[in-house]
């Protein structure tokens, strides 16, 4: 929680802030959903200004999914409407440039599409603006400088000063995204604009597959020859407290595998 000296300086600012949202995916069911790191943007632009962010989506406005972020308490949601296949960061850079913004904040990657992490840095560039990346807070408004807190790894904090208007990555170790509420949601209006959008050439040259599972590091062997490291780093782990019975009827290898079944739990 932020001190109350400091919360109030924010408070006391009517600040312009927008999110940038795009649609989620669910990592298991694949269903299309509010994306968390976007939704934990959201989050953190509705405890800045008492007046309510704006949410900007390049893509479709019929993509139900979008309500959810509605569902958060706004009232309003821009689609600049544009085809799967454009290049996002001129849109927004263009959108962005004329509304005259403080901070634009957006999640540090996409869950779906590209997912490179790459459109705040893009964005900022086009615009002229500072980038701070991986933010969990920020902690004070005043005199055209944003104090906030971005994260490290190991759960470590660093605080930087950072000029108006910046942009800003959201980590994952931010506040969690409120629930969305249905009846919001359904009220809440997405208005569709057109936007200049031009295809991605380099995306069209790209060949999407599914991700393979990384292959797992081979345990570093010390000591020894070359040929005893490598047996030992290429040797097949062997089983540890088993038994191996080959005579004996059906039922007394039965009766093993039981007693071994219940000895380690499985079976009561």
């Amino acid at each position: 929680m932020l001190p109350e000296s400091r919360s109030k300086t924010m408070a006391s600012q009517a600040m312009k802030i927008a999110a940038l949202v795009s649609v989620g995916q669910h990592p298991l069911s694949r269903r299309e959903r509010r994306a968390d790191q976007d939704a934990r943007a959201v989050e953190l632009a509705l405890s800045l200004s008492p007046e309510l962010p704006s949410l900007i989506h390049v893509g479709s406005a019929r993509n139900e999914s979008l309500r959810a972020y509605l569902g958060m308490g706004l009232n309003n949601l821009k689609v600049l409407n544009a085809d799967q296949d454009v290049d996002a960061v001129p849109a927004l850079a263009s959108y962005l440039g004329e509304q005259a913004l403080d901070i634009v904040l957006t999640g540090v990657r996409a869950e779906c599409g590209e997912g490179s992490g790459l459109l705040p840095y893009a964005v900022a560039d086009q615009l002229g603006w500072p980038i701070v990346p991986r933010i969990v807070s920020v902690v004070s408004i005043a005199g055209g400088y944003a104090e906030v807190w971005q994260a490290l790894p190991r759960g470590q904090r660093r605080a930087l000063r950072v000029p108006l208007p910046f942009v800003a990555s959201v980590d994952p170790a931010a506040e969690p995204a409120r629930q969305s509420a249905f009846g919001p949601a359904q009220r809440g209006s997405i208005d569709s604009r057109p936007c200049a959008a031009e295809p991605d050439q380099a995306r069209a040259n790209w060949q999407q597959h599914p991700a393979k599972p990384r292959p797992k590091r081979l345990a570093v062997a010390k000591g020894g020859t070359a040929a005893e490291r490598m047996k030992a780093a290429t040797a097949k782990p062997q089983g540890q407290g088993g038994q191996v019975i080959t005579e004996g009827t059906d039922r007394e290898k039965a009766e093993a595998i039981l007693a071994r079944l219940v000895a380690e739990g499985v079976v009561r």
